[in-house]
């Protein structure tokens, strides 16, 4: 199939809105089937996002947090330099579906953490540096062994303000309903991306950081 990416080339994973980037992450691609796209995160690599959402993770300020989507749906948003750290994540990216599913684990000790569904808005092709999509801001957190969950948004009300601001519209929040039936359904039968035990992983140390490339911050017209 054209235009798939080989394992070793970096994938930039961006949330692009109204034709502005609001994050760009680098990540290192371990497959590409076509149908799945798995890519790999890590402490060190840094990405763009922007600057309210950076300052509302240092200062663990959820009300930032939301002056971070105000500033989305208002156009005002600024990028700034972010760098991860603390954690490794296994991410597998779904053809034709509103969520993709990622594993976090301990970056030191390989601890499994959660395996995080985020529902966002289906990529339609692989570009010339990644993919592109939109955070539809709500998550299903699941426990490492499948044996339970929780939706992180619907209790600090990210999802319900993303709808009264428009960013959340009418289509979307149907395909939002579709896409939590039918991520709840492969986590029920343990199928897809939660079929066959934890995928354990971690980055190689030789492996160089992957790095944004240049323009990243720009969508191409």
């Amino acid at each position: 199939m054209a235009g798939l990416f080989a394992p070793g080339d970096t994938a930039v994973r961006r949330d692009v809105h109204r034709g502005r980037v609001w994050t760009a992450m680098p990540q290192r691609v371990l497959g590409d089937t076509g149908d799945v796209l798995t890519l790999s995160y890590w402490p060190g690599i840094t990405s763009l996002a922007p600057t309210t959402w950076i300052a509302a993770l240092a200062a663990g300020d959820q009300a930032v947090r939301k002056s971070d989507l105000d500033d989305l749906a208002a156009g005002t948003w600024a990028l700034g330099h972010y760098r991860w750290e603390r954690t490794v994540v296994l991410s597998r990216f779904l053809t034709g579906e509103h969520f993709s599913v990622h594993c976090f684990q301990q970056a030191d000790s390989g601890e499994p953490i959660r395996w995080y569904v985020n529902f966002e808005v289906s990529f339609a092709r692989r570009s010339g540096i990644g993919i592109d999509t939109f955070d539809l801001f709500l998550d299903l957190i699941v426990e490492p062994d499948l044996s339970g969950y929780s939706w992180k948004d619907e209790d600090e009300d990210e999802y319900a303000q993303g709808r009264r601001l428009g960013l959340v519209d009418d289509s979307l929040h149907a395909l939002v309903d579709v896409a939590r039936e039918r991520a709840l359904g492969l986590l029920q039968n343990c199928a897809g991306p939660f079929a066959g035990s934890w995928p354990a992983w971690a980055p190689d140390p030789d492996w160089p950081l992957p790095l944004l490339p240049h323009g990243a911050d720009q969508v191409a017209v």
